[in-house]
């Protein structure tokens, strides 16, 4: 192995008597490097930040632009956003981040139109002139009417005006890029493509589809893809736009002075119907889904309905899959967030047909899966945080730790739960994590400080005890926070003044204590930086909360767009706090 460059090489050996025997070596950096000093960045669902150019949703143009106003204006040093996988296509799509189709493609979804270039040399004028128009509209129900945000919508207009885009012939430059990324992606790229062109024949669902096309090796799934290779040519130009503008936003990210830029989130795993559970079958396990066994949150388990990887599979491969989704996610990432990284470890099978308490646990080889992790990381000079909140066996953290990947650390959860149970004094938190004071699955900060989640779930009728009690608790458990930073002297009045009770002050002063732990990255919910109570996301409702729907919106409930973000007074103060003490290089 010491002679050997870093990589996953396949080994042979041969026996005496002619027999043989193939193995996988992978040669990796022993760790990530740390990063050098601290930073501290915003937390964004992408969707939900729209500006003025918006077509009802945030876009990858929004992203930009974000992210060179926080990198050079307010000094962060990295946005982190929510998932961008390819969806399984609507209507309705689920709007869910979490279930993508594919996580090793992005959504066109999230393109900004007017970025492509071959958009400004469509002919038809009345064409564009209405699908602007129409977009402005669909734009100013969200931020002016309060509508939902419905990507569905979006997305008609979207594919409306990339139809118009793909009859405008590429020149030679940008034809070569587009060949050299055809050639680059290969068959993984031509099977994402092809699912996308049979599911608008036969529906989103491949195991509906006839017979013959549910095998993606098929010799009447070659003949399919020929017949509509017209189609397979648009969503693989997709694929291609939008593999651009994520790289430009990333490329927008570190001009703007940011040392990581932005931060992907990799979902744990995928819709059993999308793409990527058709091309690669002989990876996942069949009428198996993931999930979490009962604890104390949920007596019943969790079954996610996402399909697993076989882990015998994944190593026969050299682990093949997980290397080229890692490959795929580092073209454009300057970190990846990787959502349940105990998934690398462990994960919870649900046999299809049984409730999630008949589960069992089910081992992947974590050694092999966090060296591919390193190697394919180091790589890309990339740096990896995990979301290891939860149902945590022991070893799983310090494996990390070992390996250079940091955890998540929420303010909420950090107390000294082998002892008093007290808040966790903030000397005692872990160095290498990223510490927030909320994340997309919480209450905002202003809910949790106001007792609004509480009110929040008894509407929705998710409480399990009496509403007095649940208030009761979650009242004691703030004012203990409340009384920790009032003791550490971090209650200040906000914007200069003196009452240290407003909800502002305390916003403000649980920021301060984050920058008191030793924790080398600050995530900023952005919805905090102007007092949002809404959740984007409230596990266990379906259509009961409209969940990753909702745009960022201020105190009272209204949308509020990126302008107005960085004109707010409210966030400009709270930002303040941190410019003070972490410096975009990491100081």
């Amino acid at each position: 192995a010491e002679q050997l460059p870093p990589g996953v090489h396949e080994l042979t050996a041969t026996a005496p008597d002619g027999r043989t025997a193939r193995a996988h070596l992978i040669v990796a950096p022993p760790r990530l490097p740390t990063p050098a000093g601290r930073s501290y960045g915003l937390l964004v669902q992408l969707y939900s930040l729209l500006s003025r150019h918006s077509w009802g949703m945030g876009d990858l143009g929004d992203l930009g632009e974000l992210a060179a106003w926080a990198g050079r204006t307010l000094g962060a040093g990295f946005l982190q956003v929510n998932p961008l996988h390819a969806a399984v296509p609507g209507p309705p799509t689920d709007p869910s981040p979490y279930r993508p189709s594919s996580r090793r493609f992005p959504d066109p979804v999230h393109l900004r139109i007017e970025d492509v270039p071959e958009f400004a040399h469509v002919t038809d004028h009345d064409r564009v002139r209405s699908l602007l128009q129409r977009a402005g509209r669909l734009r100013e129900t969200v931020l002016q009417q309060g509508a939902l945000i419905d990507r569905d919508a979006v997305w008609e207009l979207k594919r409306e005006a990339l139809e118009l885009v793909r009859e405008v012939p590429l020149g030679p430059g940008r034809r070569a890029a587009y060949c050299d990324f055809l050639a680059e992606q290969g068959t993984a790229l031509e099977d994402h493509a092809t699912w996308c062109a049979l599911a608008e024949v036969h529906g989103s669902d491949w195991h509906r589809w006839p017979a013959a096309l549910r095998d993606p090796r098929s010799a009447e799934t070659a003949r399919a893809r020929g017949e509509l290779m017209d189609r397979v040519d648009f969503h693989s130009r997709l694929a291609w736009l939008t593999d651009t503008q994520l790289t430009a936003s990333q490329r927008t990210a570190r001009e703007a002075g940011m040392p990581l830029g932005i931060v992907h989130d990799l979902a744990v795993g995928v819709h059993p119907g999308g793409a990527d559970a058709w091309a690669q079958q002989e990876y996942f396990a069949a009428g198996m889904s993931i999930g979490a066994p009962p604890d104390a949150f949920n007596a019943r388990g969790q079954d996610w309905g996402l399909p697993p990887w076989r882990p015998d599979r994944l190593a026969a491969s050299g682990y093949a899959p997980f290397r080229d989704l890692l490959k795929a996610l580092f073209r454009y990432a300057g970190a990846l967030r990787i959502d349940h990284v105990m998934g690398m470890f462990r994960l919870w099978w649900v046999p299809h047909g049984h409730p999630p308490t008949e589960g069992t646990y089910v081992r992947y080889d974590a050694e092999a899966m966090l060296a591919v992790l390193v190697l394919e990381a180091s790589r890309a000079g990339a740096m990896v945080i995990g979301e290891d909140l939860g149902t945590v066996e022991p070893g799983v953290r310090e494996a990390l730790r070992e390996r250079g990947v940091y955890g998540t650390s929420v303010l909420w959860f950090e107390r000294d739960w082998e002892g008093d149970g007290r808040p966790l004094p903030p000397e005692s938190w872990r160095a290498d994590c990223l510490a927030t004071a909320t994340t997309h699955d919480l209450p905002p900060t202003a809910a949790r400080l106001t007792g609004e989640h509480v009110d929040l779930r008894d509407r929705l009728g998710l409480l399990t005890r009496p509403l007095a009690e649940e208030r009761a608790e979650a009242a004691a458990d703030t004012a203990e926070w409340l009384d920790l930073l009032a003791r550490l002297g971090m209650l200040q009045g906000a914007a200069g003044g003196t009452d240290t009770s407003s909800e502002e002050a305390e916003i403000q002063a649980v920021h301060r204590y984050l920058l008191h732990t030793p924790a080398r990255l600050i995530g900023v919910w952005l919805p905090d930086t102007i007092g949002d109570r809404r959740p984007q996301n409230l596990p266990g409702t379906w259509d009961q909360y409209p969940n990753w729907r909702l745009p960022i919106a201020d105190a009272k409930g209204r949308p509020v767009t990126l302008e107005d973000l960085a004109a707010s007074q409210r966030l400009h103060a709270l930002i303040e706090i941190l410019k003070n003490q972490v410096s975009p290089s990491g100081d």
